[in-house]
């Protein structure tokens, strides 16, 4: 852990050293500062895992120092806890574009499926993330308060299209939108997980671009046979 005594230390600007006599100081701007912090601390623990971070290094890659880290997050826990709930609030606010109220059910669950697929393509740090935290047990995703409500408001959507697709007759009532989302995850997040292994195994490039885009279609294919009538 680095020294819990800068947590306090005076700033003296958004992480530049103090300037010289009779140069101009740097503007201050707090958010983009924040957001360089939580953009760097992602690549880092994505890669490196929470044991693994460093926050001299992800003050090097945000262009600030460790006063500011400790200044805007308290300490490395927080600053943890504080990309954590970023990442989730980055893919829920993704997927609600999709506007899934607005869309036929069987569209909808359709495009909620591929986006989730090409959302993992995109984004592997979210995979890394996440795996990170199981290792710890969901012990700091427990702590951030708006996580729940924020999964309440996806889920109900979900169970949304699934109500209006059991009254059109072509989805089985009473499904679980739980059940149905984990369906979608699990069958991007294990083909990625695995892709190496499964590739060796296999002896197919399961990261060669055809394979990627059949396993996607295969995903909407799946979801959608599970659910319908």
């Amino acid at each position: 852990m680095d020294d819990p005594s800068l947590e306090h230390a005076e700033v003296e600007g958004e992480g530049a050293p103090p300037s010289k006599a009779g140069a101009e100081r740097p503007t201050r701007n707090p958010e983009r500062t924040r957001a360089a912090i939580l953009e760097a601390a992602r690549r880092e623990i994505a890669e490196k895992g929470l044991a693994g971070a460093r926050v001299d290094v992800v003050a090097r890659r945000a262009g600030t120092n460790k006063r500011m880290i400790y200044h805007y997050f308290g300490d490395k826990d927080a600053l943890y806890l504080a990309v954590l709930e970023e990442t989730y609030h980055h893919i829920r606010q993704a997927e609600r574009r999709l506007d899934l109220a607005r869309r036929e059910p069987e569209e909808g669950l359709a495009e909620l499926a591929l986006f989730t697929w090409h959302y993992y393509l995109d984004h592997p740090e979210f995979l890394s993330i996440l795996a990170t935290e199981n290792l710890n047990h969901a012990r700091y995703l427990r702590q951030a308060p708006g996580i729940a409500e924020m999964h309440s408001n996806f889920l109900s959507e979900l169970a949304d299209v699934l109500r209006r697709g059991a009254e059109k007759g072509v989805f089985k009532p009473a499904l679980d939108p739980v059940k149905v989302y984990l369906t979608i995850a699990s069958l991007g997040f294990f083909y990625l997980s695995n892709r190496y292994t499964l590739s060796t195994i296999f002896r197919r490039d399961l990261q060669a671009r055809g394979e990627l885009e059949d396993w996607g279609e295969h995903i909407v294919a799946t979801v959608l046979a599970s659910v319908r009538i």
